[in-house]
């Protein structure tokens, strides 16, 4: 009987509130949801704000008419009993039913927000300071994706793009239709993996596997962010989804396929100029939030790498700092981040740049050689 009654008062409340606002443009609202799950949540906020409008109403106006009517300047006499056996009950089950009104649909969401089961397809998601990798495992291939703001917008020398801070050179791409599971890890601190128009929001824990899902019903560009405070650059860790209709989707997955096998050849030697140019990319997107555009670093926090005894000695001792990262300081380890080609380059071009001295070369084989 309960549970009946649960459910005409629930689906009532979602059909007249749907109807009205789900499908509105709001520009101080959520986003138009592109997903099952975020129309859930959509249309569970706009029916929950009515409702604490509606209590806000009822609420205030007995407070106000009381005030008002019950005034002794008017003349009122105040009520002689200390309270109401039937009035208490009545104010703790109004209550008791909008609760259950509201907790009905709100737990269907919940549940359907953890059901990962039959999924089409599963993309694993690690967080670092500051970017996200997606590896595809089913289909043999995985990527950083990094802020690509220019640091000129960044510093307020050039005028902030329509998406500043809210780009990336390489998004996260899934087909439309599909029920896509995401596994959820971080490498370093807690990060949280939140896109807006899907309703989902998960946090990313070091040494733990969450997992979360989306089905995008239409094709688009759709932008979220960290959502936990992780540290000196968490504003500038943006996530792009990029969803597309099947045959595009294949299309895309073609590239990427050839792109790991490329990156995968890591024997072959380039020339000075050739590192040096792709080493310069690398370290805009990976390197120049803490040390800075021209390498001046902001020591003693993040040490210049322009004049650095490190960067201008040895080459192991540059190679053994960047792959396995500098213990109790800000420096990560980017063994994992980077292939080796990626290593060569960076380090390469910190080596002849900024007037650093060492001026020699490091090719990828040296680096493949150190993961030993």
């Amino acid at each position: 009987m309960m549970s009946s009654l649960i459910k005409k008062i629930g689906g009532g409340l979602v059909m007249a509130m749907i109807s009205l606002f789900a499908h509105a443009e709001h520009q101080i609202n959520f986003p138009a949801p592109v997903t099952e799950i975020g129309r859930q949540v959509y249309d569970l906020h706009i029916i929950t704000m009515w409702i604490i409008v509606g209590i806000a109403v009822v609420v205030y106006g007995a407070m106000f008419w009381s005030l008002l009517k019950h005034r002794k300047s008017v003349g009122y006499k105040p009520a002689t009993f200390s309270h109401s056996t039937a009035l208490e009950i009545i104010w703790t089950t109004i209550p008791f039913i909008i609760l259950i009104a509201m907790a009905y649909p709100a737990t269907k969401s919940v549940i359907a927000m953890k059901d990962t089961s039959n999924a089409d397809m599963t993309v694993k998601v690690t967080g670092y300071q500051w970017k996200w990798e997606y590896d595809y495992q089913q289909d043999g291939f995985k990527f950083m994706s990094v802020l690509s703001t220019p640091r000129d917008q960044i510093e307020g020398k050039e005028a902030k793009g329509a998406d500043y801070l809210l780009e990336v050179d390489n998004p996260m791409v899934v087909p439309v239709n599909k029920k896509v599971r995401v596994l959820l890890t971080a490498n370093d601190v807690i990060h949280a993996w939140w896109m807006p128009e899907f309703g989902v929001k998960q946090d990313a824990i070091p040494g733990f596997i969450r997992d979360t899902w989306f089905k995008v019903e239409k094709p688009g560009t759709y932008r979220g962010q960290c959502a936990e405070l992780c540290g000196k650059d968490h504003g500038f860790m943006p996530i792009v989804v990029v969803a597309k209709e099947q045959a595009d989707y294949d299309k895309w997955v073609a590239e990427q396929k050839a792109k790991a096998a490329a990156a995968a050849d890591t024997g072959k030697d380039r020339s000075k100029e050739e590192l040096v140019a792709a080493g310069e990319k690398i370290y805009a997107a990976n390197c120049a939030g803490c040390h800075q555009p021209h390498g001046e670093g902001m020591p003693p926090v993040f040490p210049a790498l322009a004049g650095s005894k490190i960067v201008n000695g040895p080459a192991a001792g540059q190679i053994d700092i960047v792959m396995n990262g500098k213990p109790g300081t800000a420096m990560p380890a980017f063994a994992k981040q980077m292939s080796d080609g990626d290593v060569a380059a960076v380090i390469t071009f910190t080596r002849n740049s900024w007037g650093n001295k060492a001026g020699d070369v490091v090719q990828a084989s040296e680096i493949k050689a150190s993961r030993k």
